[in-house]
């Protein structure tokens, strides 16, 4: 029988979790703006500030460089709005970097460029045959990969990662458009658990991660509205959405350090914390 986590004080569960050394790529937002629309948070009607957007990342880059991450950077180009958003970049895994192969024109010229940088990086680069918005719908808990399909990545990429990278892969079908990558409805806690939106899954997913996951983090609507779900750490500590207050209650009773931003402006495009963050895996 598990214990009450609310009789055991937080400095005790923390002290319980250590934290994972994590290396990322992010992609400074010098050329952000949302001047079309490709997803459901997206209103170029309405008016974006690149400065704000600039300044707001670099509070979460600051984040990663004090928890002692290693950040490397790859230079914006201008005209890829999105280019921020570095998580859609790629996926990497023992070395080995499986490319993007965006759903969108307007997107389609950031899976050349991340693949560039990963090669050169050192990573061996495997070429898309699929559609795949990179880690924006794999994410790694323990020895397998989580992917996610219904909205931007094919099942048949599925396949792909599987033969690349000889994990197991688990397919779950998104099903609400406002959460249409799988790192906007589910985030990796720590090498067994996870947090999630239920309402954003199909039910044979959501048996899938119950049976998976029963001491999963259950995440409601409103703090998934701000994408608190699209958060990023390393076991102990996790980087978060300000708004998500009932996450990080949830999260600080489980024993973890939460650290808690304002991407305001980058939610405007569709990103958060996650969206931001590539990680890179050898």
């Amino acid at each position: 029988m598990q214990p009450d986590l609310a009789t055991i004080p937080t400095s005790e569960r923390q002290a319980d979790r250590t934290a994972v050394h994590k290396t990322v790529l992010m992609c400074r937002p010098d050329y952000f703006t949302v001047s079309y629309r490709i997803n459901p948070w997206m209103h170029p009607e309405h008016p974006t500030s690149t400065p704000t957007a600039v300044a707001q990342w670099q509070t979460l880059h600051d984040a990663y460089t004090r928890l002692g991450y290693d950040v490397h950077l790859i230079d914006p180009i201008d005209g890829l709005n999105d280019m921020v958003y570095s998580a859609n970049g790629g996926f990497t895994l023992d070395g080995k970097a499986y490319g993007a192969l965006f759903t969108y024109e307007q997107r389609a010229a950031e899976g050349p460029a991340y693949m560039a940088w990963l090669e050169e990086a050192g990573f061996d680069v495997h070429v898309p045959e699929h559609v795949n918005e990179g880690e924006g719908d794999f994410l790694v808990s323990g020895d397998a990969i989580l992917a996610g399909h219904g909205f931007r990545t094919t099942l048949e990429s599925h396949d792909e990662l599987r033969s690349i990278f000889g994990r197991e892969v688990v397919s779950l079908r998104l099903v609400d458009p406002a959460f249409y990558h799988l790192d906007t409805a589910i985030a990796i806690l720590d090498d067994e658990n996870v947090a999630y939106l239920p309402k954003a899954f199909d039910d044979a997913s959501r048996a899938e991660l119950e049976r998976r996951y029963p001491d999963a983090v259950l995440v409601g609507e409103e703090d998934a509205a701000v994408l608190g779900l699209n958060s990023f750490g390393d076991g102990r500590s996790m980087v978060i959405a300000a708004r998500a207050k009932g996450f990080e209650r949830d999260l600080q009773a489980r024993g973890y350090e939460t650290i808690g931003l304002d991407l305001s402006e980058l939610l405007l495009g569709g990103g958060g914390v996650k969206c931001c963050t590539l990680e890179l895996r050898r």
